[in-house]
């Protein structure tokens, strides 16, 4: 793909050890045969201080690219972090974008054509967007982790200090 410099596979990653101050993984755990073997692969090329930043699906439909396999509660999330820190954990969506990603998927399941789901994504999409600024109140509530969307956790390999590129 254009602009893509590396493809590997995220459960042996083709780098050195400790060469990172920061890795990005988003939304791919629900995607690899052994998330923890992933997460060791970044603990080992994230360098002394480094963070990696880990963000999987909770309430979130069924999407395979090319597969899906689990998802992810906070706390099942932060059973992956090994000997990495963890600094913060949290929602990063709420039950707003949850509502609002299955609204969709339903309203496409019942249309026959793809160009008819297509279109109904395109304006179910369009017109339920606002909706989603609910979740900066409603991540404030207690209840609001019944119906995440998508958690995530900050982790710290512990260390003098990151390297710096």
């Amino acid at each position: 793909m254009p602009g893509v410099d590396v493809q590997a596979d995220a459960q042996a990653l083709p780098f050195s050890d400790a060469v990172f101050t920061r890795v990005e993984c988003d939304a791919v755990l629900e995607h690899v045969v052994d998330p923890a073997r992933v997460v060791q692969e970044i603990q080992r090329v994230l360098a002394p201080g480094g963070y990696a930043h880990l963000v999987v699906p909770f309430c979130h439909p069924y999407h395979r690219y090319p597969e899906d396999y689990r998802r992810f509660t906070p706390a099942g999330l932060r059973l992956l972090a090994g000997d990495l820190d963890v600094v913060d954990v949290g929602w990063r969506t709420g039950p707003a974008a949850t509502w609002i990603v299955f609204t969709l998927e339903f309203g496409k399941l019942l249309l026959p054509w793809r160009w008819w789901r297509a279109a109904a994504h395109f304006t179910l999409g369009w017109l339920l967007f606002p909706l989603r600024y609910l979740d900066r109140w409603l991540l404030k509530t207690e209840r609001a982790e019944r119906l995440g969307n998508h958690c995530y956790l900050w982790l710290r390999k512990p260390g003098n200090g990151a390297k710096t590129a």
